[in-house]
Protein backbone atom coordinates (compact mmCIF):
# COMPACT_ATOMS: atom_id res chain seq x y z
CA UNK A 1 0.00 0.00 0.00
CA UNK A 2 0.83 3.31 -0.94
CA UNK A 3 1.81 6.28 1.53
CA UNK A 4 0.66 9.50 0.43
CA UNK A 5 3.24 12.19 0.37
CA UNK A 6 3.29 14.49 3.06
CA UNK A 7 5.57 16.57 2.49
CA UNK A 8 4.00 20.40 1.57
CA UNK A 9 2.21 19.77 5.45
CA UNK A 10 5.62 18.94 7.42
CA UNK A 11 7.09 22.09 5.14
CA UNK A 12 4.41 24.41 6.28
CA UNK A 13 4.17 22.69 9.88
CA UNK A 14 8.38 23.41 9.97
CA UNK A 15 7.44 27.23 8.68
CA UNK A 16 4.90 27.76 11.53
CA UNK A 17 6.93 26.34 14.20
CA UNK A 18 10.12 28.10 12.81
CA UNK A 19 8.75 31.73 11.80
CA UNK A 20 5.57 31.76 13.21
CA UNK A 21 6.79 30.71 16.54
CA UNK A 22 9.42 33.17 16.35
CA UNK A 23 7.20 35.77 15.33
CA UNK A 24 4.89 34.98 18.29
CA UNK A 25 7.69 35.21 20.86
CA UNK A 26 8.99 38.14 19.86
CA UNK A 27 5.43 39.80 19.81
CA UNK A 28 4.86 38.26 23.40
CA UNK A 29 8.49 39.62 24.80
CA UNK A 30 7.78 43.37 23.11
CA UNK A 31 4.55 43.36 24.67
CA UNK A 32 5.18 42.12 27.97
CA UNK A 33 8.12 44.28 28.20
CA UNK A 34 6.49 47.52 27.91
CA UNK A 35 3.12 46.06 29.66
CA UNK A 36 5.05 45.25 32.60
CA UNK A 37 5.10 47.03 35.61
CA UNK A 38 8.82 47.00 36.83
CA UNK A 39 11.55 48.50 36.06
CA UNK A 40 12.79 48.85 32.26
CA UNK A 41 15.36 46.51 32.19
CA UNK A 42 13.48 43.68 34.58
CA UNK A 43 10.09 44.04 32.41
CA UNK A 44 12.43 43.36 29.05
CA UNK A 45 14.55 40.51 30.87
CA UNK A 46 10.68 38.87 31.96
CA UNK A 47 9.57 39.36 28.68
CA UNK A 48 12.43 37.89 27.31
CA UNK A 49 12.18 34.91 29.56
CA UNK A 50 8.80 34.54 28.81
CA UNK A 51 9.20 34.16 25.69
CA UNK A 52 11.41 31.02 25.39
CA UNK A 53 8.29 29.26 26.67
CA UNK A 54 5.48 31.10 24.47
CA UNK A 55 7.92 29.91 21.48
CA UNK A 56 8.16 26.07 22.83
CA UNK A 57 4.26 26.06 23.11
CA UNK A 58 3.89 27.14 19.79
CA UNK A 59 6.19 24.71 18.31
CA UNK A 60 4.30 21.92 20.22
CA UNK A 61 1.44 23.15 19.22
CA UNK A 62 2.16 23.45 15.60
CA UNK A 63 2.87 20.07 15.67
CA UNK A 64 -0.48 18.67 17.37
CA UNK A 65 -2.94 20.65 15.85
CA UNK A 66 -4.54 18.34 12.80
CA UNK A 67 -5.90 21.19 10.67
CA UNK A 68 -3.03 23.51 9.04
CA UNK A 69 -5.91 26.21 8.81
CA UNK A 70 -6.23 26.23 12.58
CA UNK A 71 -2.58 26.01 13.02
CA UNK A 72 -1.80 29.34 10.77
CA UNK A 73 -4.84 30.71 12.13
CA UNK A 74 -4.02 30.28 15.91
CA UNK A 75 -0.38 31.70 15.28
CA UNK A 76 -1.67 34.62 12.95
CA UNK A 77 -4.19 35.52 15.69
CA UNK A 78 -2.27 35.23 19.12
CA UNK A 79 0.67 37.22 17.13
CA UNK A 80 -1.64 40.11 15.68
CA UNK A 81 -3.56 40.31 19.16
CA UNK A 82 -0.26 40.56 21.33
CA UNK A 83 0.53 43.46 18.64
CA UNK A 84 -2.47 45.29 18.92
CA UNK A 85 -2.04 44.66 22.74
CA UNK A 86 1.42 46.34 22.33
CA UNK A 87 -0.11 49.64 19.96
CA UNK A 88 -2.75 50.20 22.23
CA UNK A 89 -0.86 49.88 25.85
CA UNK A 90 1.02 52.68 27.10
CA UNK A 91 4.61 52.61 27.18
CA UNK A 92 6.19 51.42 30.76
CA UNK A 93 6.20 53.91 33.42
CA UNK A 94 8.00 52.47 35.60
CA UNK A 95 11.95 54.35 35.86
Amino acid sequence: MKRPHRTGEVLQRLAAAGLGGYALAIAVSVCLSSALPLARPDAVVSGLLASFAVYLAAILWVFAERSLTRMWLGIGAATAGCLALWVLLPANPAP
